[in-house]
Protein backbone atom coordinates (compact mmCIF):
# COMPACT_ATOMS: atom_id res chain seq x y z
CA UNK A 1 0.00 0.00 0.00
CA UNK A 2 1.42 3.69 -1.47
CA UNK A 3 2.47 6.23 1.07
CA UNK A 4 -1.21 8.30 -0.01
CA UNK A 5 -3.55 5.20 0.59
CA UNK A 6 -2.01 4.69 4.60
CA UNK A 7 -2.38 8.48 4.83
CA UNK A 8 -6.41 7.50 3.47
CA UNK A 9 -6.84 4.62 5.91
CA UNK A 10 -5.67 6.53 8.42
CA UNK A 11 -7.84 9.45 7.84
CA UNK A 12 -11.04 7.45 7.66
CA UNK A 13 -10.12 5.92 10.85
CA UNK A 14 -9.46 8.55 12.49
CA UNK A 15 -13.12 10.17 10.91
CA UNK A 16 -15.16 6.62 12.24
CA UNK A 17 -13.49 7.57 15.94
CA UNK A 18 -14.58 11.17 15.53
CA UNK A 19 -11.44 12.22 15.80
CA UNK A 20 -11.15 15.83 14.34
CA UNK A 21 -8.25 16.95 15.27
CA UNK A 22 -5.95 13.84 13.98
CA UNK A 23 -8.26 13.86 11.03
CA UNK A 24 -7.13 17.32 10.30
CA UNK A 25 -3.34 15.90 10.16
CA UNK A 26 -4.13 13.51 7.95
CA UNK A 27 -6.25 15.75 5.44
CA UNK A 28 -2.90 17.70 5.73
CA UNK A 29 -0.31 15.46 4.86
CA UNK A 30 -2.62 14.45 2.20
CA UNK A 31 -3.61 17.77 0.09
CA UNK A 32 -1.19 20.31 1.61
CA UNK A 33 2.15 18.36 1.39
CA UNK A 34 1.05 16.21 -1.68
CA UNK A 35 1.49 16.63 -5.22
CA UNK A 36 -1.81 17.57 -6.12
CA UNK A 37 -1.25 16.19 -9.81
CA UNK A 38 -1.03 12.80 -8.48
CA UNK A 39 -3.14 10.41 -9.61
CA UNK A 40 -4.16 8.87 -6.22
CA UNK A 41 -4.75 12.15 -5.12
CA UNK A 42 -7.29 12.98 -8.06
CA UNK A 43 -8.94 9.54 -7.59
CA UNK A 44 -9.79 10.56 -4.21
CA UNK A 45 -10.68 14.20 -3.84
CA UNK A 46 -14.83 12.85 -3.41
CA UNK A 47 -13.73 11.11 -0.77
CA UNK A 48 -11.10 13.55 1.26
CA UNK A 49 -13.78 15.91 0.24
CA UNK A 50 -16.79 14.13 2.78
CA UNK A 51 -14.03 13.99 5.30
CA UNK A 52 -13.20 17.82 5.54
CA UNK A 53 -16.92 18.50 5.46
CA UNK A 54 -17.20 16.49 8.37
CA UNK A 55 -14.99 18.44 10.43
CA UNK A 56 -16.59 21.72 8.74
CA UNK A 57 -20.03 19.86 10.21
CA UNK A 58 -19.07 18.82 13.44
CA UNK A 59 -15.72 20.48 14.47
CA UNK A 60 -14.74 22.81 16.37
CA UNK A 61 -14.10 26.49 15.82
CA UNK A 62 -10.30 26.49 15.57
CA UNK A 63 -10.88 22.72 13.48
CA UNK A 64 -13.15 24.34 11.23
CA UNK A 65 -10.47 27.34 10.95
CA UNK A 66 -7.70 24.64 9.87
CA UNK A 67 -9.72 23.17 7.65
CA UNK A 68 -10.51 25.60 5.69
CA UNK A 69 -7.41 25.82 3.73
CA UNK A 70 -7.77 22.24 2.69
CA UNK A 71 -11.00 22.73 0.56
CA UNK A 72 -9.53 25.41 -1.46
CA UNK A 73 -6.44 23.12 -1.92
CA UNK A 74 -9.39 20.55 -3.30
CA UNK A 75 -10.46 22.81 -5.73
CA UNK A 76 -13.34 23.38 -7.15
CA UNK A 77 -15.09 20.25 -6.57
CA UNK A 78 -15.67 21.72 -3.22
CA UNK A 79 -17.92 24.49 -4.30
CA UNK A 80 -20.80 23.42 -5.21
CA UNK A 81 -21.01 21.05 -1.57
CA UNK A 82 -20.02 24.30 0.14
CA UNK A 83 -22.90 26.45 -1.82
CA UNK A 84 -25.38 23.99 -0.66
CA UNK A 85 -24.52 23.95 3.14
CA UNK A 86 -24.70 28.00 2.43
CA UNK A 87 -28.12 27.73 1.79
CA UNK A 88 -29.35 24.91 3.94
CA UNK A 89 -31.35 27.51 6.58
CA UNK A 90 -31.23 24.34 9.26
CA UNK A 91 -27.59 24.46 9.01
CA UNK A 92 -25.55 25.63 12.03
CA UNK A 93 -24.79 29.49 11.96
CA UNK A 94 -21.54 29.07 12.24
CA UNK A 95 -21.06 26.00 9.78
CA UNK A 96 -22.65 28.45 7.19
CA UNK A 97 -20.74 31.21 8.45
CA UNK A 98 -17.74 29.31 7.72
CA UNK A 99 -19.20 27.92 4.23
CA UNK A 100 -19.30 31.52 3.29
CA UNK A 101 -16.05 32.90 4.37
CA UNK A 102 -14.04 29.43 2.59
CA UNK A 103 -16.44 30.43 -0.85
CA UNK A 104 -14.93 33.70 -0.58
CA UNK A 105 -11.59 32.87 -1.18
CA UNK A 106 -12.06 30.77 -4.20
CA UNK A 107 -13.26 34.07 -5.86
CA UNK A 108 -15.58 32.37 -8.79
CA UNK A 109 -18.51 33.28 -10.67
CA UNK A 110 -20.29 30.10 -9.34
CA UNK A 111 -20.48 31.66 -5.89
CA UNK A 112 -21.17 35.22 -6.32
CA UNK A 113 -25.28 34.51 -6.43
CA UNK A 114 -26.08 32.73 -3.53
CA UNK A 115 -24.00 34.85 -1.36
CA UNK A 116 -26.11 37.80 -3.43
CA UNK A 117 -29.04 35.73 -2.09
CA UNK A 118 -28.03 34.85 1.57
CA UNK A 119 -26.99 38.48 2.01
CA UNK A 120 -30.68 39.54 0.68
CA UNK A 121 -32.52 36.75 2.55
CA UNK A 122 -30.62 35.78 6.00
CA UNK A 123 -31.79 37.34 9.91
CA UNK A 124 -28.28 36.94 10.98
CA UNK A 125 -26.17 39.88 10.94
CA UNK A 126 -22.82 37.75 11.57
CA UNK A 127 -24.22 35.81 8.31
CA UNK A 128 -24.78 39.03 6.37
CA UNK A 129 -21.52 40.66 7.28
CA UNK A 130 -19.68 37.57 6.39
CA UNK A 131 -21.20 37.25 3.01
CA UNK A 132 -20.77 41.36 2.34
CA UNK A 133 -16.97 40.65 3.64
CA UNK A 134 -17.04 37.96 0.47
CA UNK A 135 -18.29 39.61 -2.27
CA UNK A 136 -15.96 42.26 -1.75
CA UNK A 137 -12.89 40.30 -1.48
CA UNK A 138 -14.19 39.08 -4.98
CA UNK A 139 -12.87 41.96 -6.55
CA UNK A 140 -14.47 43.31 -10.03
CA UNK A 141 -16.39 39.67 -10.58
CA UNK A 142 -18.81 40.68 -7.73
CA UNK A 143 -19.34 44.64 -8.75
CA UNK A 144 -22.50 44.26 -10.66
CA UNK A 145 -24.45 41.88 -8.56
CA UNK A 146 -23.55 44.22 -5.45
CA UNK A 147 -24.58 47.24 -7.80
CA UNK A 148 -27.99 45.64 -8.19
CA UNK A 149 -28.52 45.12 -4.41
CA UNK A 150 -28.33 49.15 -4.14
CA UNK A 151 -31.46 49.82 -5.07
CA UNK A 152 -33.00 47.93 -2.44
CA UNK A 153 -33.81 49.86 0.94
CA UNK A 154 -32.85 46.42 3.07
CA UNK A 155 -29.70 45.90 1.62
CA UNK A 156 -28.15 48.94 -0.16
CA UNK A 157 -26.22 49.38 3.24
CA UNK A 158 -24.60 45.96 2.91
CA UNK A 159 -23.60 46.14 -0.70
CA UNK A 160 -22.47 49.59 -0.30
CA UNK A 161 -19.31 48.27 2.64
CA UNK A 162 -19.08 45.29 0.18
CA UNK A 163 -18.60 47.67 -2.37
CA UNK A 164 -15.74 49.91 -0.30
CA UNK A 165 -14.32 46.12 0.10
CA UNK A 166 -13.23 46.31 -3.31
CA UNK A 167 -10.63 49.04 -4.35
CA UNK A 168 -10.93 49.40 -8.28
CA UNK A 169 -12.39 52.64 -10.02
CA UNK A 170 -15.45 50.92 -11.13
CA UNK A 171 -17.10 50.86 -7.87
CA UNK A 172 -17.13 54.90 -8.24
CA UNK A 173 -20.33 55.25 -10.28
CA UNK A 174 -22.25 52.84 -7.75
CA UNK A 175 -20.72 54.42 -4.83
CA UNK A 176 -21.88 57.82 -6.03
CA UNK A 177 -25.62 56.93 -6.67
CA UNK A 178 -26.01 56.59 -3.00
CA UNK A 179 -23.95 59.46 -1.92
CA UNK A 180 -27.15 61.34 -1.38
CA UNK A 181 -29.21 58.63 0.47
CA UNK A 182 -31.60 59.18 2.90
CA UNK A 183 -30.32 56.68 5.18
CA UNK A 184 -27.59 58.51 7.22
CA UNK A 185 -25.32 55.30 7.58
CA UNK A 186 -25.65 54.79 3.77
CA UNK A 187 -24.34 58.25 3.00
CA UNK A 188 -21.76 57.83 5.66
CA UNK A 189 -20.01 54.50 4.44
CA UNK A 190 -20.18 55.79 0.80
CA UNK A 191 -17.87 58.84 1.64
CA UNK A 192 -15.80 56.57 3.84
CA UNK A 193 -15.45 54.52 0.82
CA UNK A 194 -15.23 57.06 -1.96
CA UNK A 195 -12.78 58.72 -0.36
CA UNK A 196 -9.48 56.86 -1.09
CA UNK A 197 -9.82 57.11 -4.91
CA UNK A 198 -8.09 60.29 -6.35
CA UNK A 199 -11.50 61.35 -8.94
CA UNK A 200 -11.73 64.76 -9.18
CA UNK A 201 -16.16 63.98 -8.55
CA UNK A 202 -15.51 62.98 -5.04
CA UNK A 203 -13.55 66.10 -2.98
CA UNK A 204 -16.56 68.78 -3.81
CA UNK A 205 -19.28 66.18 -2.00
CA UNK A 206 -17.04 65.62 0.65
CA UNK A 207 -16.98 69.34 1.17
CA UNK A 208 -20.67 69.47 1.09
CA UNK A 209 -20.74 66.72 3.66
CA UNK A 210 -19.20 68.50 6.41
CA UNK A 211 -22.65 69.87 6.82
CA UNK A 212 -25.16 67.06 7.06
CA UNK A 213 -27.14 66.80 9.51
CA UNK A 214 -25.99 63.33 10.45
CA UNK A 215 -22.95 62.99 12.48
CA UNK A 216 -21.42 60.11 10.77
CA UNK A 217 -21.23 61.82 7.64
CA UNK A 218 -19.84 64.67 8.79
CA UNK A 219 -17.34 62.67 10.53
CA UNK A 220 -16.28 60.52 7.39
CA UNK A 221 -16.28 63.89 5.33
CA UNK A 222 -13.37 65.03 7.57
CA UNK A 223 -11.59 61.83 7.96
CA UNK A 224 -11.79 61.98 3.78
CA UNK A 225 -10.65 64.90 3.87
CA UNK A 226 -7.68 64.92 5.87
CA UNK A 227 -5.92 62.41 3.62
CA UNK A 228 -6.10 65.26 0.53
CA UNK A 229 -3.61 67.68 2.24
CA UNK A 230 -2.76 67.60 -1.72
CA UNK A 231 -5.80 70.02 -2.36
CA UNK A 232 -4.92 71.93 0.94
CA UNK A 233 -4.58 75.32 -1.28
CA UNK A 234 -6.83 74.13 -4.67
CA UNK A 235 -9.84 73.85 -2.51
CA UNK A 236 -8.64 75.75 0.71
CA UNK A 237 -9.44 72.77 3.30
CA UNK A 238 -7.92 74.51 6.51
CA UNK A 239 -10.92 76.97 5.90
CA UNK A 240 -13.52 74.44 4.86
CA UNK A 241 -12.49 72.08 8.07
CA UNK A 242 -11.96 75.04 10.48
CA UNK A 243 -15.89 75.31 11.48
CA UNK A 244 -15.68 71.60 12.14
CA UNK A 245 -13.41 72.02 15.63
CA UNK A 246 -16.59 73.49 16.95
CA UNK A 247 -18.59 70.32 16.01
CA UNK A 248 -21.37 69.40 18.42
CA UNK A 249 -20.06 66.01 18.66
CA UNK A 250 -16.79 65.50 20.16
CA UNK A 251 -15.46 62.96 17.59
CA UNK A 252 -15.97 65.07 14.86
CA UNK A 253 -14.38 67.41 16.27
CA UNK A 254 -11.21 65.78 17.11
CA UNK A 255 -11.49 64.63 13.27
CA UNK A 256 -10.93 67.71 12.60
CA UNK A 257 -7.87 69.37 14.58
CA UNK A 258 -6.32 65.60 13.00
CA UNK A 259 -7.25 66.78 9.85
CA UNK A 260 -6.10 70.36 10.33
CA UNK A 261 -2.36 68.90 11.65
CA UNK A 262 -2.25 66.79 7.95
CA UNK A 263 -2.91 70.30 6.24
CA UNK A 264 -0.32 71.99 7.67
CA UNK A 265 0.08 76.00 7.86
CA UNK A 266 0.16 78.57 10.17
CA UNK A 267 -3.89 79.25 9.95
CA UNK A 268 -3.92 75.46 11.11
CA UNK A 269 -1.82 76.20 13.88
CA UNK A 270 -4.18 79.51 14.55
CA UNK A 271 -7.31 77.68 14.38
CA UNK A 272 -6.06 75.02 16.62
CA UNK A 273 -4.82 77.25 19.78
CA UNK A 274 -8.35 79.69 19.59
CA UNK A 275 -10.29 76.30 19.88
CA UNK A 276 -7.61 74.96 22.91
CA UNK A 277 -9.46 77.03 25.66
CA UNK A 278 -12.97 77.26 24.75
CA UNK A 279 -14.69 76.90 28.22
CA UNK A 280 -15.86 73.97 29.42
CA UNK A 281 -13.79 72.37 26.46
CA UNK A 282 -13.52 68.55 26.59
CA UNK A 283 -10.51 67.33 27.93
CA UNK A 284 -10.76 64.77 25.10
CA UNK A 285 -10.95 67.15 22.48
CA UNK A 286 -7.86 69.97 23.98
CA UNK A 287 -5.45 66.61 24.21
CA UNK A 288 -6.17 65.81 20.66
CA UNK A 289 -6.39 69.62 19.48
CA UNK A 290 -2.35 69.75 21.57
CA UNK A 291 -0.89 66.53 19.41
CA UNK A 292 -2.09 68.29 16.20
CA UNK A 293 -0.09 71.09 17.56
CA UNK A 294 3.14 69.33 17.85
CA UNK A 295 1.93 67.08 14.35
CA UNK A 296 2.44 70.61 12.39
CA UNK A 297 6.07 70.72 13.50
CA UNK A 298 6.31 74.26 12.96
CA UNK A 299 8.07 77.22 15.14
CA UNK A 300 4.47 79.06 15.52
CA UNK A 301 3.16 75.60 16.27
CA UNK A 302 5.71 75.47 18.82
CA UNK A 303 5.01 78.77 20.41
CA UNK A 304 1.40 77.99 20.75
CA UNK A 305 2.20 74.84 22.85
CA UNK A 306 4.57 77.55 25.00
CA UNK A 307 1.62 79.81 25.26
CA UNK A 308 -0.41 77.13 26.10
CA UNK A 309 1.63 76.18 29.20
CA UNK A 310 0.92 79.78 30.65
CA UNK A 311 -2.80 79.11 30.94
CA UNK A 312 -3.78 77.35 33.88
CA UNK A 313 -3.71 74.01 32.62
CA UNK A 314 -4.96 70.56 34.49
CA UNK A 315 -2.30 68.73 35.17
CA UNK A 316 -3.63 66.22 32.35
CA UNK A 317 -2.87 68.96 29.75
CA UNK A 318 1.08 70.16 31.15
CA UNK A 319 2.19 66.69 30.63
CA UNK A 320 0.47 66.14 27.38
CA UNK A 321 2.08 69.46 26.56
CA UNK A 322 5.57 68.35 27.66
CA UNK A 323 5.50 64.55 26.02
CA UNK A 324 4.68 65.93 22.42
CA UNK A 325 7.49 68.72 22.89
CA UNK A 326 10.01 65.66 23.25
CA UNK A 327 8.31 64.01 20.48
CA UNK A 328 9.56 66.89 18.13
CA UNK A 329 12.03 65.31 15.63
CA UNK A 330 12.92 68.07 12.83
CA UNK A 331 16.37 69.65 13.47
CA UNK A 332 15.54 73.54 13.37
CA UNK A 333 12.78 72.67 16.06
CA UNK A 334 14.52 69.82 18.55
CA UNK A 335 16.19 73.18 19.98
CA UNK A 336 13.67 75.49 20.32
CA UNK A 337 11.17 72.68 22.19
CA UNK A 338 14.20 72.50 24.34
CA UNK A 339 13.98 75.99 25.10
CA UNK A 340 10.73 75.90 26.31
CA UNK A 341 10.93 73.13 29.29
CA UNK A 342 14.49 74.23 30.21
CA UNK A 343 12.57 77.54 31.00
CA UNK A 344 9.94 75.35 32.60
CA UNK A 345 12.62 74.30 35.07
CA UNK A 346 14.60 78.01 35.07
CA UNK A 347 11.24 79.93 36.07
CA UNK A 348 9.57 77.23 38.18
CA UNK A 349 7.11 76.81 36.30
CA UNK A 350 3.74 75.80 38.56
CA UNK A 351 3.70 72.47 36.86
CA UNK A 352 7.57 71.58 37.97
CA UNK A 353 5.86 71.33 41.20
CA UNK A 354 4.17 67.93 39.90
CA UNK A 355 6.62 65.45 40.48
CA UNK A 356 4.87 63.20 36.79
CA UNK A 357 5.52 66.59 35.06
CA UNK A 358 9.12 66.39 35.89
CA UNK A 359 10.01 63.42 34.60
CA UNK A 360 8.52 63.76 31.68
CA UNK A 361 10.46 66.98 31.44
CA UNK A 362 13.31 64.88 31.43
CA UNK A 363 12.27 62.02 29.72
CA UNK A 364 11.51 64.92 26.75
CA UNK A 365 15.00 66.27 27.40
CA UNK A 366 16.23 63.04 26.49
CA UNK A 367 14.56 62.46 23.55
CA UNK A 368 15.14 65.81 22.24
CA UNK A 369 19.10 64.82 22.00
CA UNK A 370 20.09 68.83 22.67
CA UNK A 371 23.51 69.02 24.35
CA UNK A 372 22.53 72.48 26.23
CA UNK A 373 20.14 70.59 28.38
CA UNK A 374 22.81 68.42 30.41
CA UNK A 375 23.29 70.92 33.48
CA UNK A 376 19.16 71.21 34.37
CA UNK A 377 19.24 67.07 33.96
CA UNK A 378 21.67 67.13 36.37
CA UNK A 379 20.23 69.67 38.68
CA UNK A 380 17.00 67.47 38.72
CA UNK A 381 19.24 64.77 40.19
CA UNK A 382 19.10 66.73 43.81
CA UNK A 383 14.98 66.20 43.77
CA UNK A 384 13.39 64.60 46.26
CA UNK A 385 11.17 62.16 44.02
CA UNK A 386 13.19 58.72 43.45
CA UNK A 387 10.97 58.78 40.12
CA UNK A 388 12.37 62.05 38.85
CA UNK A 389 16.18 61.31 39.70
CA UNK A 390 15.60 58.06 37.68
CA UNK A 391 14.58 59.74 34.86
CA UNK A 392 16.85 62.34 34.88
CA UNK A 393 19.76 59.24 34.69
CA UNK A 394 17.68 58.10 31.46
CA UNK A 395 17.87 61.51 30.15
CA UNK A 396 21.49 61.71 30.55
CA UNK A 397 22.46 58.79 29.32
CA UNK A 398 20.19 58.51 26.23
CA UNK A 399 21.48 62.51 25.34
CA UNK A 400 24.96 62.41 25.75
CA UNK A 401 26.30 59.61 28.29
CA UNK A 402 30.29 60.05 27.81
CA UNK A 403 29.75 64.04 28.79
CA UNK A 404 26.85 63.25 31.08
CA UNK A 405 29.32 61.45 32.99
CA UNK A 406 32.62 63.00 32.99
CA UNK A 407 30.49 65.58 34.16
CA UNK A 408 29.06 63.95 37.04
CA UNK A 409 32.35 62.82 37.92
CA UNK A 410 33.85 66.51 38.07
CA UNK A 411 30.61 67.42 40.22
CA UNK A 412 31.05 64.53 42.56
CA UNK A 413 34.53 66.56 43.43
CA UNK A 414 32.77 69.83 44.25
CA UNK A 415 32.24 70.48 47.34
CA UNK A 416 30.39 73.56 47.11
CA UNK A 417 27.35 72.07 45.86
CA UNK A 418 24.33 71.65 48.09
CA UNK A 419 24.33 68.04 49.64
CA UNK A 420 20.72 66.99 47.98
CA UNK A 421 22.24 67.36 44.96
CA UNK A 422 26.21 65.78 45.94
CA UNK A 423 23.71 62.42 46.86
CA UNK A 424 22.01 62.81 43.82
CA UNK A 425 25.14 62.55 41.78
CA UNK A 426 26.38 59.93 44.26
CA UNK A 427 23.28 57.49 43.23
CA UNK A 428 23.68 58.77 39.26
CA UNK A 429 27.26 57.50 39.50
CA UNK A 430 25.70 54.20 41.50
CA UNK A 431 23.25 53.52 39.04
CA UNK A 432 25.38 54.22 35.68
Amino acid sequence: MNNINQLLVQAQIAHDAADWSLLIQYLQQLILKQDSTNPEIVKNREQMLELALSILEFGDFQQRWEIAKVFLQLGNIAIPRLIKILEDEDAEEEVRWYAARILSEFKHPDTIAPLVQLLKSSDSQELKAMAATALGEMDTLAIAALSELLSDDDTRLLAVRSLSYIRRTEVIAPLLSVIQDPQAAVRAAAIAALSSFHDQRIPPLLIKALDDFATPVRLAAVQGLGFRSDLCETLDLVTQLQPRLYDLNEDVACAAAIALARMGGDNAAKYLFEVLFLPNQSIKLQLETIRSLSWLGTSSSLEYLQQALNQSLSETLWQEIVTVLGRVQQPELTAIATEILLKMLRLKHPATEIANIKSAIALSLGQLGQIQAIESLILLLADPNKSVRLHAIAALKNLAPEVAYQRLQQLAQNTKITSELQKGIAFALTEW
